[in-house]
């Protein structure tokens, strides 16, 4: 008996604090401020209910203050100032900014369970030493006064962007740092990448009646509120006298709010075929009209795909809104940059919207693993705009490979000397182009060499139970490996350890092709220092093709034949420079080729085929 009680007492401690699973901390927000449109300047108060989901007992709490990166002198402006390739929407222009363009939250006040406590500010980070600790399955009531002022528009957030949109209200408010399995995650603010907690948001915006909001979740009251939610859309009676009005939104299960506001936004609500909500904020103007109007039609096509590919998409609605200076995502919510062509806006439309998938429900800590982010996205929307293609929504054809050129980017850029591996924190690359290769393209690659080694089916397989089964956990790069050595049976830690721990590159070759005692014989060299699976095509003079499949020894097995169908041959120990492919076709060879699919990301394309010819780069 006593020993049932220990077991049930064990079981029940591993449900309460996650030591069975990845516990997740939860923060409930309510928030309310009050928006000066002259001053660009508000007030807030924030509530925020705090579970310690997890083992430890928190002695600490930290936020994150945005804004306070929008001043002369932050490690914003100084990083910006002194990176060999500054972003051209930073620059300079922080260290410009007058005491009325820079950005800024003063905290008032700071009470957890209603006493006051002390707190520090420290650049970006607001750092609080706690009296009394949060003990492991706690919760804490936290509550902050606070007053801000927005930046003149710089990057993401800010006012009076280049297209005249009035504001772009993106890491607009304190907050709450993140603590999962690694500790906490109090990253000074310098342009990059998002940590954030789960949990639900409250949020009421009162602000000038002229101007439109559109925000994270969904508008309590939309019918009292005109703006295009309802048929009031004109300044008469009842709310309308009012020199302000509240804008009241709630989200749950959302990891941050974002919001922008204008007084001329155009506003359209279409519904998808999923049931999905959609709301189209933009500046009707003749560069925006047509392909505003015209985004539904593709939107609604690709979400169709998207839940179909990678899982189904969670939440009731999603805004495409004016804003930005580019396009930034945020949960049910991104901020684009509108004056674009058709192509070009459904491209930065399906690449935000697909950050929803690998961001918003994944939740991977993009400051350490932006590529599981940036690249995961990357790689869906070239998949979704190749199906758009091919649909006929948008024009051009669709291809087989839709990767190919982020293939041969990644492999051109890994010889220029300035590659750098992708486990390095998203704030410390050296350069601009190598975190924007490294967490774009070679993230995205990353996929497709995984697809390649495991198969199509398999990949497909594993993309959809990675989603299932770690939304809401934030997986990291281990995490999603074994979800696809569950799938396809093969052994990857290799590949992971190779692709994102290393800069070593894939260079096969063929050395060779010759008869040895009257029978062909095929020499093949391993150059580089990371080793793959090869699929080896053959074409002889006669006019027959043979395929060869190659695993590596590491693997543990193959991969199915829907990617390649080809002979098995033995396994290549990854330690040997060379392999001899023997017992071959009798008769003259005419050609010969390493990766007839062009998946593999060798970095010299030119001894892969044989005879050697000049081979063309994209």
């Amino acid at each position: 008996m006593k020993l049932y009680l220990v077991s049930a007492c064990l079981m029940m401690s591993l449900a309460v604090f996650g030591q069975s699973d990845r516990w997740q901390q939860r923060a409930e927000y309510k928030m309310e401020i009050d928006f000066d449109v002259k001053k660009h300047q508000f007030k807030g108060e924030q509530t925020i209910k705090y579970f310690n989901n997890s083992p430890d007992t928190l002695h600490n709490l930290f936020y994150h203050l945005y804004f306070n990166a929008f001043q002369p002198g932050s490690m914003m402006d100084v990083r910006s100032l002194s990176i060999e390739d500054p972003d051209r929407r930073v620059g300079d222009r922080i260290s410009k900014l007058s005491q009325e363009e820079i950005g800024y939250h003063d905290i008032k006040s700071f009470k957890i369970n209603g006493k006051s406590a002390q707190y520090h500010v420290e650049g970006t980070i607001l750092e609080i030493k706690l009296d009394k600790p949060i003990m492991p399955g706690k919760s804490a009531k936290l509550e902050l006064k606070f007053e801000s002022q927005v930046p003149l528009q710089i990057r993401r957030s800010g006012r009076d962007s280049e297209e005249g949109i009035s504001y772009s209200m993106s890491q607009w408010y304190p907050k709450l740092c993140e603590y999962d399995y690694q500790g906490w995650h109090a990253n000074p603010y310098v342009g990059r990448e998002f940590h954030g907690v789960w949990g639900d948001f409250d949020v009421k915006i009162k602000i000038n009646r002229k101007y439109a909001v559109a925000a994270t979740g969904t508008l309590q009251d939309a019918k009292d509120m005109g703006h295009g939610y309802s048929d009031k859309n004109t300044a008469k009676g009842g709310l309308f006298k009012k020199k302000s009005l509240q804008w009241h939104f709630k989200a749950e299960d959302v990891h941050d709010f974002a919001w922008g506001a204008d007084p001329d936004y155009t506003h359209k609500i279409k519904t998808t075929d999923a049931g999905t909500t959609l709301h189209y904020f933009f500046q009707e103007n003749e560069k925006t009209k047509d392909v505003w109007e015209n985004l539904h039609k593709a939107m609604n096509e690709a979400e169709q795909f998207m839940n179909k590919k990678y899982g189904e998409y969670p939440y009731p609605s999603y805004a495409f809104v004016q804003g930005g200076d580019g396009g930034m995502e945020y949960p049910m919510l991104t901020l684009i940059t509108g004056e674009r062509s058709y192509a070009s806006l459904v491209g930065v439309s399906v690449h935000e919207w697909m950050h929803s998938w690998y961001q918003m429900v994944l939740g991977t800590n993009e400051a350490l693993y932006a590529w599981m982010d940036e690249g995961f996205t990357s790689f869906g929307s070239a998949e979704v705009m190749n199906h758009l293609r091919n649909k006929g929504i948008l024009s051009g054809e669709a291809t087989d490979n839709p990767h190919k050129n982020a293939v041969r980017g990644y492999a051109r850029f890994s010889q220029s000397g300035k590659e750098e591996a992708l486990s390095t924190h998203a704030d410390h690359f050296n350069t601009n182009t190598a975190y924007s290769v490294a967490s774009y393209t070679k993230g995205a690659v990353f996929l497709k060499e995984i697809e390649y080694i495991v198969g199509k089916r398999a990949f497909d397989k594993s993309m959809l139970r990675y989603f299932n089964e770690w939304k809401y956990k934030h997986p990291n790069p281990n995490d999603f490996i074994r979800v696809v050595e569950k799938t396809s049976g093969l052994e990857l830690d290799w590949f992971k350890e190779y692709w994102v721990y290393t800069t070593k590159t894939i260079d096969y070759g063929i050395e060779s092709v010759q008869k040895v005692n009257g029978n062909n014989e095929i020499k093949l060299v391993k150059t580089g220092l990371m080793p793959m699976p090869l699929d080896i095509t053959v074409e002889m003079e006669d006019g027959s093709t043979h395929n060869y499949y190659i695993p590596l020894r590491v693997m543990r097995g193959e991969k199915g034949s829907d990617s390649f169908s080809g002979e098995l041959r033995a396994d290549w120990p990854w330690t040997h420079s060379h392999y001899v492919l023997n017992n071959l076709p009798a008769g003259t060879i005419k050609t010969v080729m390493i990766d007839s699919s062009e998946r593999l990301a060798d970095v010299n394309l030119a001894d892969n085929i044989w005879p050697q010819a000049e081979v063309e780069e994209n």
